[in-house]
């Protein structure tokens, strides 16, 4: 094999005709070697000996893809100054395709060996014999096609891509749980007939199991431990990840399906001062993670995982900013879910929407067309960003979680906040110029209680995970209708399906943008444990064979008459003060039971639980025969007579749906005046004009 000076051009692992480029970003570092394995795993060293504006490159001729390859760099081991340097370490190249193995934390992974006093000195164990190695990897066509559903009219599915298929028994063995598995048609059937828009892919760029998680049999379910920015992880695939997560991309647009990744860039893998080196620390540790500035031998520790990457500097904002761009151009996906978002936005002095990160983004040609949706928050100071994100954003937005919840549980005064949050949230968005996609509504994620279990259980019950139930969150505005856990008595179940047709009707009837956490329509049930992140296994599968086909059918009609009214869908806030028609009917308004409009007085009183709401969309404002949408909520322990809105038009109000269980009309029924509303429901009329 020959060697030249090579390009610092592209970073990462480059063909080229007749032979591979090879780049590495270190500013720190006082050489790099390039380590190429051979099929047996023997190790030949090359010395890269230039260096151009920090990055070190070299050309090796007589190579192509398939070649295994890591790095070794030199410089100073001072934990205490920031500097992690150990030649000992073969290390993952950050811009890596593809590796040889799912990476696990073994003894020589630690860059350092601990004595009994707590000081540590540079470890001479060898990591190659354990160290994944990065594999070159041949260039791929783009894929053009995208659906481009607007976010208007989007209905995410948050979805494990092991979890879903992995119990589902209409698709072959070596299918489930893999790629192949969500891309199969009867997957693809299912998401269809769910009226699902874009799946929203928990993390599926490489990831490792946590020390500690591994230790107790465990293993890192969910993903939130990247090391890989590049690398479709090997879990989920047969034989080819990059392959297989292309393939079941193209199936999911071919279905006229969205894929959005959850990203996680706010740390990585090596967790805080006493965590492995994979990579980054061994690389440049001073340049990629955010260090304590007068005591850089400690990480700051924004994301509760040990580290923080500094995308403040520009080679780890160019690294983000390439890693993006290669899941769109390559990977072909149609955007993306930032994990723990605040800190994207995290400058020196503090979280700014102003931040290099964001602006970047936004006037990149391949990324300010795809869907950016932020996790609005981090564990650092002023960590709680919802609704401070730029224009073009969607946040994830907890506080409608919340109150569904609470007004649904029963809690006093919580009705004008259900409203605001019905209404999209403008109190949050609007002021900034946003329209009402900028909330992403959901009642359940992967993080806390499934739906099944929130109205199943008060209090979280996460034995499994073998932290003695200190894990997860306390405050879930969970109820049990009665009934700690599973229940055979009929009052117990009656409540609880009605109560899980209030949350989801609740969700998808709202303005905004809905968000289903995949596996709820179907009634899965981790059994009370709101933080499954480590249990890979029955606890977090879906479960396909006990499918509740009833709920099923509700969810799918409800997900038909969000598609069919828009409505509910609208593109900009609507307010009935300044917009009515020539009718005198205001283009939104919130009704008394009495059939009368809400006074403020109403809103003041804590024991106010029944509101409607009529909509006159703004997509057929201007049409006199356009229909009309009331929906009426009954949150209080007790049936009602409610009268329904005057309408100044010939025409009745029709049934179109409702939570009510033993409800005795059926969609289509027409309602003369009023009708008794049954306690604890959902009703939804349109009016048809005569």
């Amino acid at each position: 094999m020959k060697s030249g000076a090579g390009s610092p051009e592209h970073l990462g692992a480059t063909c080229h005709a007749g032979g591979v480029n090879f780049a590495l970003y270190s500013a720190n570092a006082g050489g790099v070697q390039l380590c190429l394995f051979d099929a047996s795993g023997n190790e030949q060293r090359h010395e890269m000996t230039h260096c151009t504006d920090h990055v070190w490159h070299t050309r090796i001729e007589g190579i192509g893809p398939g070649q295994h390859y890591g790095y070794r760099v030199h410089g100073p081991w001072d934990p205490d100054s920031g500097q992690r340097f150990n030649a000992a370490k073969l290390l993952l190249d950050p811009y890596a395709r593809a590796l040889t193995h799912v990476p696990t934390v073994q003894s020589a992974h630690f860059d350092y060996v601990a004595a009994p006093d707590g000081s540590l000195s540079p470890s001479q164990l060898d990591s190659a014999g354990v160290q994944p190695k990065c594999i070159v990897c041949a260039p791929v066509d783009r894929l053009d096609h995208h659906p481009r559903t607007p976010m208007a009219d989007s209905l995410l599915y948050e979805v494990h891509v092991k979890g879903f298929s992995q119990q589902k028994f209409d698709i072959s063995d070596e299918k489930r749980g893999r790629y192949a598995g969500l891309a199969h048609t009867h997957s693809i059937q299912h998401l269809k007939d769910l009226g699902v828009t874009a799946v929203e892919l928990l993390p599926v760029q490489e990831f490792v199991d946590e020390g500690f998680v591994a230790d107790k049999g465990l293993a890192n379910y969910w993903g939130y431990n990247s090391i890989g920015f590049f690398v479709p992880t090997a879990r989920y695939a047969l034989h080819q990840p990059l392959r297989e997560f292309r393939d079941m991309v193209r199936a999911l647009h071919d279905a006229n399906i969205e894929v959005i990744l959850d990203v996680v860039y706010n740390h990585t893998a090596e967790s805080g001062r006493l965590g492995p080196t994979f990579s980054f620390r061994g690389i440049d540790n001073l340049s990629y993670y955010r260090l304590a500035a007068h005591h850089p031998g400690e990480y700051l520790n924004d994301s509760g995982c040990g580290n923080s990457l500094d995308t403040h500097h520009p080679a780890v904002l160019r690294l983000v900013m390439d890693s993006l761009r290669f899941w769109v151009s390559e990977m072909g996906v149609d955007g993306f879910r930032f994990d723990l978002a605040a800190s994207m936005g995290r400058t020196p002095t503090g979280f700014t929407a102003d931040a290099a990160f964001f602006q970047t983004i936004q006037q990149d040609p391949q990324l300010s067309g795809t869907k950016l949706i932020a996790e609005p928050w981090d564990l650092g100071i002023d960590g709680y960003q919802l609704g401070g994100f730029p224009i073009r954003w969607s946040e994830w937005n907890d506080d409608f979680r919340d109150t569904v919840r609470r007004f649904w549980r029963g809690d006093r005064g919580v009705l004008p906040q259900f409203a605001r949050r019905f209404h999209g949230s403008s109190d949050i968005f609007e002021d900034s110029g946003r329209p009402p996609q900028g909330s992403i509504n959901f009642v359940t994620s992967h993080d806390g209680f499934c739906l099944t279990d929130l109205v199943s259980f008060e209090h979280k019950h996460n034995e499994n995970n073998q932290e003695d139930n200190n894990d997860g969150h306390d405050h879930n505005y969970s109820f049990n209708c009665g009934v700690e856990g599973p229940s055979d008595d009929p009052a117990v179940l009656r409540e609880r399906s009605k109560q899980r047709r209030n949350m989801v009707a609740s969700l998808l009837l709202a303005q905004g943008v809905p968000m289903l956490l995949g596996g709820d329509e179907i009634g899965r049930t981790q059994g009370g444990n709101n933080n499954a992140y480590c249990q890979d296994n029955p606890i977090s599968w879906y479960d396909w064979t006990h499918r509740d086909d009833e709920f099923l059918k509700f969810v799918q009609a409800l997900t038909e008459v969000r598609r069919r009214f828009g409505e509910i869908r609208c593109r900009h806030y609507i307010h009935g003060i300044d917009e009515a028609d020539h009718h005198g009917l205001d283009a939104i308004s919130w009704y008394h039971w009495e059939g009368r409009a809400m006074r403020p007085g109403d809103w003041r009183a804590h024991d106010q639980y029944a509101v409607g709401l009529l909509l006159h969309g703004e997509e057929v404002f201007d049409d006199p025969d356009a229909s009309l949408i009331y929906v009426f909520f009954n949150g209080a322990r007790e049936a009602l007579t409610a009268k329904l809105p005057d309408v100044p038009r010939p025409g009745c109000w029709q049934l179109t749906l409702t939570s009510a269980v033993d409800d005795a009309l059926s969609p289509g029924s027409p309602i003369v005046d009023q009708l008794v509303i049954e306690e604890l429901s959902i009703y939804v009329f349109n009016f048809e004009n005569t």
